[in-house]
């Protein structure tokens, strides 16, 4: 059985080739950015502009404000250049009877894990006083966050479907108890 919800940005999954279920499966990955090629086109239209512009003044003797006209083209290629390498990050959320794994793959520089107890865990949303919210694992004194680039909507999904799936994940193995005749399977 496969059940794939897609939120902007975070892609859920409920299949495993192991032989223990897998109650939930995410990768949460920024949304992404332009392709190269609308990059370049972007920053070629709005350097044409800008240059337009820069001829314009140069001519009305403002000449002073050129340099500026040609440092925001360099800052905007900049910008998109950083959010094209930030966009290579992603989180990986799995949780199976046994363990909740959370894996983190920056951008640049060795990926990390942390494998928690499911039975242990509570799952967070935590709302700051700057009206940004964070999602935060707890468990025995340990608290973790994940998916910070999530835009708000796709957080309180993230935490809806995880806190189900923990449920899940905790009253699993009572259903998986033997049934013998004449006794009625515990729920």
């Amino acid at each position: 059985m496969t059940c794939i919800a897609v939120l902007t940005g975070t892609t859920f999954s409920s299949m495993s080739a192991s032989s223990d279920p897998v109650y939930f499966k995410a990768v949460l990955r920024p949304n992404p950015p332009l392709p190269a090629s609308l990059r370049m086109l972007l920053i070629i239209i709005v350097a044409t502009l800008n240059l337009g512009f820069a001829l314009m003044f140069l001519l009305d003797g403002a000449w002073p404000v050129t340099p500026f006209m040609g440092a925001d083209v360099l800052f905007l290629a900049w910008a998109l250049s950083n959010n094209s390498k930030g966009a290579k990050r992603r989180e990986e959320v799995r949780l199976t009877r046994s363990e909740l794994r959370v894996e983190w793959y920056p951008a640049k520089g060795r990926p990390s894990r942390v494998e928690l107890n499911p039975y242990w865990v509570r799952v967070y949303l935590d709302n700051a006083r700057d009206g940004r919210s964070a999602i935060t694992l707890a468990s025995h004194g340990r608290r973790l966050q994940i998916g910070s680039f999530l835009p708000p909507r796709d957080r309180v999904s993230l935490v809806a479907a995880l806190g189900s799936a923990l449920d899940s994940a905790r009253h699993s193995s009572r259903s998986l108890a033997p049934v013998t005749s004449g006794q009625a399977r515990p729920t």
